[in-house]
């Protein structure tokens, strides 16, 4: 690793400053073109082109034979980049990541980035698309957030191929005695659609199949989508999906994948889905993306694959954990790390001025308005998420994610308050300026790893009852008064426990808008209760998911679709995908 970490010197690759940013983000994405992607493959990481699997010019698939993952002793620094309770003012974890990545390869820092795949439901639904943003965005842009490789329709395909052999299964016997009322495994769709959430299958006569309840979920919400992200290897994909539990028998026995020898063909669905996929930055410094499931229904980080793989291949890896860092980092090294044995050498922890006053009770549509009062108000928030930070063993680096109007006054307050914590905060300009508004923050990021080793732990011990692991989480992450479970919460844990899981870590699914249940709850709230309405074995993928107050595994569409604005020009190109 060596000299990375020291300061900038003279000799340091400094790029031309970047243009003004044209109106919109596609429009910006589009201005640059991109490098061929097998040409950046083997110049920065010398990776042959027949290591990749091109998926036309410009993202391929990366064969991980050709990557060695065993040497951990001289793989990358790992830096995980994490945010504050999430507002509709906006943070920009995913900009503010690859605009770290870029400022990090500006010092001349061999560096890579990875992230999540955009889901469907959401670039049609309310929350756009996940490229980053302005000047920080991952390249091509519209292909990332549409389709892209392939992997979400290989997982929904497997999914759902499961699901008719067990319908399947029942149709010609039900050999393995399945109850049809006790049966888990419902459907998913890339797509937000409250309709599709309960549904009778099987109507019609005895040839067409035997009524039964069920519904749809959004594919991100799917155990393959959490096993894909955690398995490693194909050995190790096909024991995991053997093990996901399907349903009961009469006498709640369970049944798995393995029970009815269906692992095979599932896996072999996911064959291609298991590689990770490289594409570039408008830099052209490479980013890995790879899996995506959500981070308030599932544990919300890329794929362990995808990540070891920039590890070998990088001195320094950035990823984030999604929405804010009590979702998203709590469960990227209580469930994603304690499964790979990875660890973060290092976080970064994202705010922005406008969602600080915000969450001080600053209406939406006076953001641009300075106000000190609220701005320290709000900053509890923060400030609890550092504090949370701090029980895992990590200092964070404060990013300000710098919006026009911020002023210097409000810049002050926040570094002070940080301060006051111990920590550093750096204001960073990448959504305007590309690498060279991150430069600073990276500098930063790079003193950390230089200066400081963390003995990151875990928050809870494997051997510790299911329901006292929820109950941690709840009062020492959200600061619950106390948790309150449901009749068949309750019974679901001892059952689980009774079958052997009571070692798994457990995958908290609530909203995101709040440490609450209560999004409208903000700042940072305390004593609340967490009521538990349900619990989910996630067998195959190794947690154990406690859903909470009224969180949908399958979302509806808000009352304007960002649907409604993409279309194609007369030229066939994309519009109004943001």
């Amino acid at each position: 690793m060596g000299s990375q970490y020291s300061e900038q010197t003279a000799n340091t690759p400094v790029l031309e400053s970047l243009p003004m940013a044209p109106a919109t983000d596609i429009e910006i994405a589009r201005s640059v073109q991109p490098q061929s992607i097998l040409l950046l493959a083997q110049q920065r990481f010398g990776l042959p082109a027949e290591s990749l699997v091109p998926f036309g010019h410009y993202k391929a698939k990366l064969d991980m034979a050709y990557v060695d993952t065993t040497d951990t002793a001289s793989r990358g620094k790992l830096v995980l980049v994490t945010a504050m309770t999430p507002t509709p003012a906006g943070e920009g974890k995913t900009t503010t990541s690859v605009g770290l990545n870029d400022g990090l390869n500006r010092l001349g820092v061999s560096s890579s980035v990875c992230l999540r795949e955009p889901s469907l439901g959401p670039c049609f639904g309310m929350k756009g698309g996940a490229a980053g943003g302005g000047w920080a965005q991952v390249i091509p842009m519209e292909d990332i957030n549409l389709h892209f490789n392939g992997d979400f329709h290989a997982i929904t395909t497997a999914h759902n191929l499961l699901a008719s052999l067990i319908d399947n299964h029942i149709h010609w016997g039900n050999e393995a005695g399945l109850d049809p009322r006790l049966i888990n495994w419902r459907r998913v769709l890339d797509l937000t659609d409250r309709s599709l959430r309960n549904l009778v299958c099987g109507l019609g006569g005895k040839a067409h199949g035997v009524p039964r309840e069920t519904g749809f979920d959004i594919t991100v919400s799917s155990e393959i989508m959490a096993i894909l992200c955690l398995a490693e290897g194909h050995l190790d994909l096909r024991r995991r999906l053997g093990n996901m539990i399907i349903g009961q028998r009469s006498d709640h026995s369970p049944v798995t994948v393995h029970d009815l020898g269906m692992e095979g063909a599932l896996s072999v669905i996911l064959k291609d889905a298991l590689q990770p996929n490289l594409v570039q930055s408008l830099e052209h410094n490479p980013v890995f993306i790879h899996g995506g499931p959500f981070a308030n229904i599932a544990h919300g980080c890329n794929s362990v694959n995808a990540t070891r793989a920039a590890l070998a291949l990088n001195d320094v890896v950035v990823t984030e954990a999604g929405f804010g860092a009590d979702l998203g980092a709590e469960k990227f090294i209580d469930i994603k790390c304690r499964h790979s044995g990875l660890q973060p050498d290092a976080a970064v922890l994202v705010c922005t001025v406008r969602a600080l006053k915000l969450q001080g009770g600053v209406a939406r549509s006076r953001l641009s308005e300075p106000d000190l009062d609220a701005l320290r108000a709000g900053s509890a928030n923060l400030e609890r998420h550092i504090m949370n930070l701090q029980q895992f063993g990590l200092t964070p680096v404060v990013c300000i994610n710098r919006f026009p109007g911020d002023t210097a006054e409000e810049i002050t307050l926040i570094q002070a308050i940080c301060r006051d914590l111990g920590v550093r905060a750096v204001p960073a300009d990448h959504w305007a300026a590309g690498s060279d508004g991150a430069t600073e923050l990276a500098q930063a990021v790079l003193d950390q790893l230089r200066d400081e080793v963390p003995a990151v732990r875990f928050l809870y011990d494997d051997s510790l009852p299911l329901a006292e692991k929820i109950e941690t989480i709840a009062t020492r992450i959200y600061h619950a008064g106390q948790v309150e479970f449901s009749a068949q919460a309750s019974r679901q844990l001892r059952e689980y426990e009774a079958l052997g899981f009571g070692y798994l870590p457990v995958c908290i699914a609530k909203t995101q808008f709040s440490f609450s249940v209560d999004a409208g709850l903000l700042g940072a709230p305390s004593g609340h209760t967490l009521p538990v309405r349900e619990v989910r074995l996630a067998a195959g993928a190794g947690f154990v998911v406690a859903v909470c107050g009224d969180i949908m595994t399958m979302p509806g569409l808000p009352r304007r679709p960002a649907a409604l604005d993409i279309r194609l020009d007369e030229d066939g190109q994309v519009v109004g995908l943001t």
